[in-house]
């Protein structure tokens, strides 16, 4: 089938070097508290290469990649591909808004950036492709691909805050829209059979008036710029006060508000759920975690997230995955030196 995208798809992914020493003092200096431990949130995994290295072979007809640095680089990243852009910080966030050691302002603000595509996927560094990848994967018939499947909210972990962000989301799409409208409204778009049985949940609760939550995955999303500035034009106050926390607070919102924008204005084409690939949890040894070196390996997916956390032995696992990473993407690409 033909891919039918005749416009440019940009990528923009953001990273952070948790051991540069200049960002460290900032962090510190700006820190509501002193002496932070959760070192999983900034560490460097030394494994950015093997993204660029899949995005070239994978992704060939992507049109730019915005690379969002602090400041710092890899030492090996070559500046001057002609298909790399350099976006610091200062380059598109609002003075208000600099510094900030939170993912929210970075996320919220993309649409800032210099020279970006109408149609981008973002991703965070911990995001890989795997596979040779088609544009049809992140955008159909002109519009991002997406799920929109309702869930409750709810908190698993005790002091999580991204309950509560994605809480403070909700309220603002309740605000612009009624739920039972936006349904019937884009009717095939919640109850397609793309979700398999998960439509059957949308149906069940497709009479309420109010949004209580959706699906997501911790995957790269596909967006439209034009989104992003739509919901600027209409919840500027909200974007502007989560743009100003330095840290991720719980009366934040974030990116995960831009593509429920998208899902209830009905501007995306279906998906299946699983159809772009799967987020691994990283935990304990490197015997724990033998299913994401297998999916590494064995490319038996189009993408996955490796989501890092403070309960491993974070020194072997890494270089496990490197290893892995490096059966299948032994070549340099054209962004290293």
């Amino acid at each position: 089938m033909a891919d039918n995208t005749n416009f440019p798809i940009d990528f923009t992914v953001c990273w952070v070097d948790g051991n540069d020493p200049v960002w460290q003092a900032d962090k510190e200096k700006y820190a509501p508290s002193k002496g932070d431990k959760r070192i999983s949130r900034y560490r460097d995994w030394d494994n950015l290469q093997y993204w660029f290295r899949g995005v070239e072979k994978f992704t060939p007809w992507v049109n730019k990649i915005h690379f969002i640095t602090y400041g710092h680089l890899p030492s090996w990243l070559n500046i001057n591909h002609p298909k790399l852009q350099i976006v610091r910080h200062e380059d598109y966030l609002l003075p208000e808004y600099m510094p900030t050691f939170s993912s929210s302002p970075l996320e919220l603000n993309l649409h800032r950036i210099p020279n970006l595509a109408e149609h981008f996927v973002s991703f965070n560094d911990d995001m890989f492709i795997l596979q040779p990848t088609s544009p049809r994967l992140f955008f159909e018939n002109g519009l991002p691909t997406d799920f929109c499947i309702v869930t409750a909210i709810s908190s698993p972990v005790k002091g999580d805050m991204m309950p509560f962000i994605k809480f403070n989301s909700m309220a603002v799409l309740n605000a612009h829209f009624d739920k039972k409208e936006q349904v019937k409204k884009h009717f095939w778009k919640w109850m397609s059979p793309r979700y398999g049985l998960n439509a059957l949940r949308n149906w069940i609760f497709s009479g309420e008036h109010h949004f209580r939550g959706f699906s997501n995955n911790h995957l790269p999303y596909s967006f439209l710029k034009s989104t992003y500035d739509d919901i600027w034009e209409k919840e500027g106050e909200t974007l502007d006060e989560s743009s100003r926390h330095k840290f991720r607070s719980r009366s934040d919102v974030d990116q995960w508000l831009i593509r429920y924008w998208q899902l209830v204005q009905g501007n995306f084409t279906p998906i299946n759920r699983h159809t772009k690939g799967k987020v691994f949890e990283i935990y304990g040894s490197v015997a724990d975690n033998e299913s994401l070196f297998a999916a590494i390996e064995g490319q038996t997916l189009p993408m996955i997230c490796i989501n890092d956390n403070d309960n491993m032995d974070f020194p072997r696992v890494r270089d496990r995955v490197i290893a892995a990473f490096q059966k299948i993407l032994p070549e340099k690409s054209s962004f290293e030196k």
